[in-house]
């Protein structure tokens, strides 16, 4: 990810600075090692959490500086 480029909490409306990264896979799209990211701030970790966790979505939750390269 961009080092000098803020990140910004992917929740609707959310201009925050995200603090956490969620690694998300959809299995019917994705190959099993691809990891797509959404990124939250405090406020909306918990939000965007179980909305993947629901669908079976959620892989992992980091901090945004532990991003994997090549992930999004």
């Amino acid at each position: 990810m961009d080092a000098e480029a803020p990140l910004i909490c992917s929740a609707k409306g959310c201009r925050a600075p995200a603090r956490h990264a969620l690694l998300w896979n959809n299995p019917s799209l994705h190959t099993p090692d691809r990891r797509k990211v959404w990124v939250a701030c405090d406020e909306h970790r918990a939000h965007l959490t179980e909305f993947l966790d629901l669908r079976g979505f959620l892989r992992e939750v980091i901090d945004v500086e532990q991003i994997p390269e090549g992930a999004g």
